[in-house]
């Protein structure tokens, strides 16, 4: 199924994503973890792609598995910003065979030993090769509080809308923790004309000292509240695993409530917080 047409149903859709093994001998464990995320069966699941491609083939194997064995829709990955137009091209077909109908693209993390290539340099490009191949679903990455390469939020609303332009059908946004953000952002983008649906990206916070890192690298801004709640149980791994999961699904309860009606979660290959984070919402997402 293609997500553009889940996204036009008239109820709440709960997804998760997964990531990739860098090497091989990891394969196994995090197969097991997507197989455990997928039997819950979510309105989709993402699966991400390493920059360069580095875990490409992972990429496709995993999606491919979940299609077939739970019959629940991927959404691959595809990042473009140290690959060639040839290897897009290859994966564009690799998805193609394995029946993938679903691409989030990407201009991905500029590697830290530099660019292996130089044939992209934005999304879009690779958003416009994506509708020229035909036949995927093309949703982008959108930024509430901004990218930080972008001089402002509206440079980086007006850089969405090119997407938009290109051929992307709907954006997942970078995790966040005050909604009132990404209320605010959402009607940023209607105001500049842009009205693909947007997909919430709420990031569990089970372990306290990542997330400090993690915002520092997005900038992501952490409300006093939840820097109190981190504060508090972020030594003990068990509290702050079942007050992240708490915080999270508050956030989610009122995104629904306030009309965002499609929610992603960067649940970290752990099963055991999809289906709790699932669980509380149980009676919510049956519309």
């Amino acid at each position: 199924m293609k997500l553009s047409e889940l996204f036009a149903k008239d109820k709440p859709t709960l997804s998760f994503e997964v990531f990739p093994p860098k090497t091989s001998d990891l394969y196994e464990k995090v197969e097991q973890a997507a197989h455990s995320i997928a039997a819950l069966n979510p309105d989709y699941m993402s699966v991400t792609y390493g920059a360069g491609g580095g875990t490409s083939q992972y990429t496709i194997s995993i999606a491919e598995n979940i299609e077939k064995q739970y019959k629940v829709p991927t959404l691959a990955h595809l990042t473009c910003v140290s690959s060639t137009k040839e290897t897009v091209h290859t994966q564009l077909e690799n998805l193609k065979k394995a029946g993938i109908e679903n691409i989030l693209a990407l201009r991905g993390d500029i590697p830290k030993e530099g660019r292996l290539a130089h044939d992209y340099t934005y999304a879009s490009e690779l958003i416009r090769e994506i509708v020229e191949a035909g036949g995927f679903c093309i949703g982008g990455a959108c930024y509430p509080e901004g990218h930080l390469e972008s001089e402002s939020l509206e440079d980086d609303i007006i850089n969405i809308g090119k997407k938009v332009e290109a051929g992307c059908s709907f954006l997942t946004t970078q995790m966040f923790f005050s909604n009132d953000i990404l209320y605010s952002y959402i009607d940023k983008l209607r105001k500049k004309g842009i009205f693909v649906p947007v997909v919430a990206g709420i990031m569990p916070i089970t372990n306290a000292k990542q997330i400090y890192r993690s915002c520092e690298l997005s900038g992501t801004v952490l409300p006093k509240r939840f820097i109190r709640i981190a504060e508090r149980y972020g030594d003990n791994p068990d509290a702050m695993k079942q007050a992240g999961i708490a915080y999270a699904t508050e956030q989610i309860i009122d995104l629904y409530a306030s009309g965002v009606k499609n929610v992603h979660v960067y649940s970290m290959n752990k099963p055991d917080v999809a289906q709790k984070i699932q669980d509380n919402l149980s009676e919510i997402i049956k519309g």
